[in-house]
C-alpha cells in the first residue's frame, strides 16, 4: 500500500514529504517505527496523525481505525473553539492506521541529517542567507 508521510524534523523544525510502499495497517499514533520500514535506515520514528483518503483527520483519543462522528470540544478535526462549554459534532478518523489512510504525519526521533537522507538539496535562498550572516 502507497502512503505519504510527512516526516518532521523537530531540531530543523522543517517537515518533508516522502511516498513509499508500505503496510503499517494496525499502528496506533504514538507508536515508534524503525526507519528501515519506509526507506530510513538508521532513523527511528513516531507516528503523531494522519489522514484517511477523503481527508478526514486522526484522533489518537479515539481507538478504531474507521470514522467516526465525535462530539469535540477542542483538537485534531476542529478548526476553532467553540464559546465555553458547547461542543461540534465532527466525524474524525479513529488513531489506527488503516488501508484508507493516505497520509501518515511522523516525527524524528533518533537519527542524524533527514534532509540528506531523503536527498533533499538546501534552498540557494537559505544559503545565501546564511553567507550574508558570516
Amino acid at each position: 500500500m502507497e502512503i505519504k508521510f510527512v516526516i518532521s524534523d523537530p531540531q530543523t523544525g522543517r517537515s518533508y514529504p516522502k511516498t513509499h510502499q508500505a503496510d503499517l495497517t494496525g499502528r496506533k499514533i504514538g507508536d515508534k517505527i524503525r526507519g528501515d520500514e519506509i526507506g530510513l535506515n538508521g532513523f527511528e520514528l513516531e507516528i503523531t496523525g494522519g489522514s484517511d483518503t477523503a481527508g478526514f483527520p486522526m484522533r489518537k483519543d479515539i481507538v478504531i481505525p474507521g470514522r467516526k462522528s465525535a462530539l469535540l470540544s477542542s483538537g485534531t478535526g476542529l478548526r476553532k473553539k467553540p464559546h465555553k462549554g458547547a461542543k461540534i459534532r465532527k466525524t474524525v478518523r479513529g488513531g489506527i492506521i488503516s488501508s484508507f489512510t493516505a497520509q501518515v504525519n511522523l516525527k524524528v526521533v533518533s537519527g542524524k541529517e533527514l534532509a540528506k537522507a531523503l536527498g533533499v538539496e538546501e534552498k540557494k535562498e537559505e544559503a545565501k542567507i546564511e553567507e550574508k550572516k558570516e
